[in-house]
């Protein structure tokens, strides 16, 4: 055995013992790191050829670990833009120059411009819809544009279509064919009456006046005014005809009878063409009522909110309660995501031991969803790693002695000669 074979393992040894501390102290400083992944320190041997005589020491080396894939504890939080994954995933990011990175740290927050960053300075990734679906690149960061909060502008959207699901009585008194609301007379009349407020092309109010009249035991007639055109008091005589009149005809069921539309196109006044649906409206034996209703389009605004779902949308929300999608997060996953190569600002880069990366969007192919008003934690178990701590320093000190032993052994030799 070479007595300098002996100093270089008890080196060797030390080497480890600090690459291990070194994993340690990284793993401590960062117990509090939003989204920060826990790294760990392994040993494997490097023997080297020995006859049966003579035994020649090696040494050990280490391999770090970077416990990437392991899900860190979710914390809920005031703010829509602090995000989480719960599950597989990752969020894309990028640097000043553009450069796109992966991370699981999300706590977003608006900058100057609306571009949500994270404390590393790295922006968030995102398609932008138009509203529609975007064009996903499965194996790339294409099409991939910062996500805003402050690029919402005033939006008017104008009405294209409207429901009313309704029940009109069967027992009701017919109304004369002379008065019918499709005459627009002074002595127009109606069964029962109903307004539905929709948007024109400049995002404007239009109040529609809907009128209900029996004319038979299974004839209705419908009939639609612009309330702005109504006498004073908001009666008849408008002063402008119907917007539309249509007959309705009911089965013995009560149900719309199955030759009968159920779907009237219009114009809006100042807007484009609207339809309104009356499917499952109904003729029952009971009074009038109004079971649900609904009118697409936006009014003039900006968006007073925003939101973020599960699935990745972020909502923009005007007054009324208007939720326009303007993005949409995705997310990126790798085959092997503890081979990823960490980079300073807790985010990784992909790598040829890692695999390709792969884009899908949160809930499908496997991934996760994207929590809002939640960050998920540091994996670091500060026992654990304090544990670790003291088994290192235990390990390097016991090396430091076989080095200390070698070199007195060393000393020994060389005073030989005296």
């Amino acid at each position: 055995m070479g007595l300098y074979g002996v100093m270089r393992t008890g080196i060797s040894g030390m080497n480890a013992q600090a690459n291990r501390l070194s994993t340690v102290a990284d793993n401590v400083a960062n117990v509090n790191t939003t989204g920060y992944k826990s790294s760990s320190c392994e040993f494997s041997t490097l023997v080297l050829s020995n006859c049966e005589t003579d035994y020649e020491s090696g040494s050990v080396l280490t391999d770090i670990r970077h416990n990437i894939d392991e899900q860190g504890g979710l914390a809920g939080t005031s703010s829509v833009s602090d995000l989480a994954i719960s599950g597989n995933g990752f969020f894309m990011v990028s640097d000043t120059a553009g450069e796109p990175y992966l991370t699981r740290s999300g706590a977003f927050i608006p900058d100057a411009s609306g571009t949500l960053v994270n404390a590393a300075g790295f922006s968030l990734l995102g398609y932008k819809l138009n509203p529609d679906q975007p064009t996903i690149t499965l194996n790339g960061f294409s099409n991939l544009t910062p996500v805003s909060f402050g690029g919402s502008s005033l939006l008017a959207t104008p009405s294209s279509l409207g429901t009313i699901k309704a029940n009109l009585p069967s027992s009701a008194s017919d109304v004369a064919i002379s008065d019918l609301p499709s005459l627009n007379s002074t002595t127009s009349t109606y069964t029962d009456k109903s307004s539905l407020v929709v948007y024109d092309s400049l995002g404007g109010e239009v109040k529609l006046d809907i009128y209900f009249a029996k004319t038979s035991t299974s004839n209705w007639e419908l009939s639609v005014y612009d309330s702005r055109d109504a006498a004073t008091g908001g009666s008849f005589p408008y002063a402008s005809g119907p917007l539309t009149t249509q007959a309705l005809l009911f089965g013995a069921d009560g149900k719309i009878d199955p030759s009968q539309a159920s779907q009237f196109t219009f114009a809006i006044p100042g807007g484009s063409d609207f339809t309104l649906d009356i499917t499952g409206t109904t003729q029952l034996a009971t009074g009038y009522t109004v079971l649900s209703t609904s009118v697409n389009g936006t009014p003039a605004g900006v968006p007073k909110d925003v939101e973020i779902a599960r699935d990745g949308y972020v909502y923009a929300i005007y007054d009324g309660g208007t939720r326009i999608p303007v993005f949409r997060i995705p997310l990126a996953h790798v085959t092997s995501a503890d081979l990823l190569t960490p980079l300073a600002g807790n985010v990784y880069q992909a790598s040829s031991e890692a695999g390709g990366v792969m884009v899908a969007f949160a809930q499908s192919a496997g991934l996760g969803d994207i929590m809002s008003r939640t960050l998920e934690q540091s994996t670091v178990d500060l026992a654990s790693e304090l544990t670790t701590m003291i088994d290192a320093q235990r390990g390097y000190t016991a090396n430091s002695k076989v080095f200390q032993t070698g070199s007195e052994l060393m000393d020994v030799l060389v005073n030989l000669k005296r």
